[in-house]
């Protein structure tokens, strides 16, 4: 029998020169088409015969490449035993016609909206990092022929992987990996394949034998501790080492109007709920239900407040996840940018989850942390640099790209039940959707949503840490100072109300005094906001809550957070 690194090696290999074939053939059937608008508009033709061309002969060069070299020796293996160097110069010249294809491919994101973006472009950009990847692969220390050079941690193979990754999660995050005879699945296979060869040669740190291609295991019933505290909050939990996320919470808002509170439901009891409202006009209210996820492996035995365990299922950090940078979306300043899971963790949550490096410089020996987390200060060389702003992994399909974390929860059967439609705007109703829309949202404390509603009835599950929130009914849109469209984009269902500035616990930020006189030309001012009527409450792990649609919402981090979001209609 095989070992299980050459068994994975060769279906990845495999894998890789059938997309180099397909790609070429794909491309092959376009050009040679005496009518090339016989094909779709998802077809790559939309990108013109001259890129199509390009990207076959790239398509050429990798499949033969990979022909070559089936006794599964390195390219720099090639050099060093002094071969024929024409095959370093088409790997060379074939990676750098690649990064060009995709280049070009890129620069016509920017000239559209993502959602008017013709799928040729998403397509080719994909395709371009498929093909880099195969080339990559051949160059990777996996692929060596020696197997007493392989083990451990091979030569350079930590650099190689950082760009094997790299290279496919940009094609899943910029592009969504689109394409009719690749795309997103081919990815997710070549991730599931080359995490395998990565737990077999000894440099992951995931627990579970079986994890690598555990796309398709059930998932275990979760056993609580109590009726009311899920397992993660006791430490008791040995399958994943390391210290779990710090519950530190900075700052506490109260809770003034209680939002209803319930242990966990039926669907029938919650469909009745939904239809059996007190007041008929408004619809259902707002619900906090105790208990919803006890059957969630994220908080037992997958927990998802281990870094350890998150960091196992991302390359020890290496996946690339799309951050928010700032205190809110609507403040000046405020951006986006992408990192490695590993950088988002060391950088923004926890500086000692990762080793030191003089990439994520930790705070020195005179900088001790306090027993709740905090900084404390002594001696001389205080550190006296701003701190780093808010990042927020917001709004984000990482279950997706991550299909391991999706195997770690479940869509709550409350969103197989049959809502009722808007209460005041029937305009805002949407098609109805096939499945719900899942969502992550992960931060250190301090993470804010401001104040917004959404055109779908939303189960916000806390898996991690805890959240407050405050909710205002539809009937009060009016008296919410909706935005309008600011520099194109469409904002009616954000509030220009700063809850956390109007309530004292933030300081103003350099937008404020915008948005505080357009507050006032709504009719707003400081008495007449405090005079809305709203609910509030705060998320403990294990806990949901159904925001009905239309309601406006604003949601702070109070510690460590991580939830899902479940939309549906």
């Amino acid at each position: 029998m095989p070992k299980p690194t050459q068994e994975h090696l060769r279906r990845l290999r495999e894998h890789c020169t059938d997309a180099a074939w397909t790609i070429r053939q794909e491309c092959a059937e376009i050009l040679s088409a005496k009518d090339r608008h016989a094909h779709t508009e998802t077809s790559l033709v939309g990108c013109g015969p001259a890129l199509v061309d390009l990207l076959s002969r790239q398509a050429d060069i990798v499949h033969s490449l990979y022909q070559e070299n089936h006794a599964g020796t390195t390219v720099d293996a090639v050099l060093e035993d002094g071969r024929d160097s024409s095959y370093l110069r088409k790997y060379n010249l074939a990676l750098k016609r690649l990064e060009d294809i995709a280049s070009v491919a890129y620069s016509k994101f920017y000239a559209y909206l993502f959602k008017d973006l013709p799928i040729c472009w998403r397509q080719l950009y994909t395709d371009a990092r498929i093909l880099k990847f195969c080339l990559l692969l051949l160059k990777s220390p996996y692929v060596a022929k020696d197997e007493s050079n392989r083990g451990g941690s091979p030569d350079g193979s930590h650099d190689c992987l950082d760009e094997l990754v790299k290279t496919l999660d940009l094609a899943l995050i910029l592009a969504g990996a689109a394409g009719e005879r690749r795309g997103r699945r081919w990815v997710d296979k070549a991730l599931e394949f080359l995490h395998a060869v990565w737990l077999a040669e000894g440099t992951g740190h995931e627990i579970h034998d079986d994890s690598a291609t555990n796309q398709d295991r059930p998932a275990k019933r979760a056993k609580l501790v109590d009726d009311h505290v899920p397992s993660q909050l006791h430490d008791d939990n040995d399958q994943y080492t390391g210290t779990t996320f710090s519950i530190y919470e900075p700052f506490t808002p109260f809770v003034t109007r209680p939002i209803k509170k319930v242990d966990a439901l039926s669907m029938e009891d919650f469909q009745a709920y939904m239809d059996q409202a007190q007041n008929r006009d408004l619809g259902p209210e707002p619900l906090i239900i105790r208990n919803a996820l006890s059957e969630w492996p994220a908080l037992s035995t997958r927990p998802w407040n281990r870094p350890s365990y998150l960091l196992s299922q991302t390359f020890d950090g290496r996946r690339l996840v799309p951050v928010e940078i700032g205190r809110s979306y609507v403040d000046e300043g405020w951006g986006q940018k992408l990192i490695t899971f590993g950088e988002f963790l060391h950088d923004y949550i926890d500086p000692t989850l990762l080793p030191q490096s003089n990439d994520h410089p930790t705070t020195d020996a005179n900088h001790d942390k306090d027993s709740h987390g905090g900084r404390t200060v002594s001696g001389s060389n205080a550190d006296t640099r701003p701190p780093k702003p808010v990042a927020y992994l917001a709004q984000h399909q990482l279950f997706t790209q991550l299909p391991t974390l999706r195997n770690d929860i479940l869509i709550p059967d409350y969103c197989y039940t049959s809502p009722p439609p808007h209460p005041t705007d029937p305009s805002i109703n949407q098609p109805e959707l096939d499945e719900p829309l899942l969502n992550a949202w992960f931060g250190p404390p301090g993470t804010i949503s401001p104040l917004h509603n959404d055109p779908y009835h939303n189960i916000l599950t806390q898996v991690v840490g805890r959240k407050y929130l405050r909710l205002y009914s539809p009937r009060e849109t009016t008296r919410l100072a909706a935005r309008g469209k600011e520099n194109g984009v469409e904002m009616g269902n954000t509030s220009m109300l700063d809850i956390g500035v109007l309530e004292g616990w933030d300081e103003a930020p350099d937008s404020a005094e915008h948005d505080i006189e357009g507050a006032v030309k709504n009719g707003v001012d400081g008495d007449a906001f405090k005079a809305i009527p709203f609910v509030d409450g705060i998320l403990e792990p294990g806990d949901a809550l159904y925001i009905p649609i239309g309601w406006w919402h604003y949601v702070r981090g109070l510690s460590v957070s991580f939830s899902v979001s479940f939309w549906w209609n």
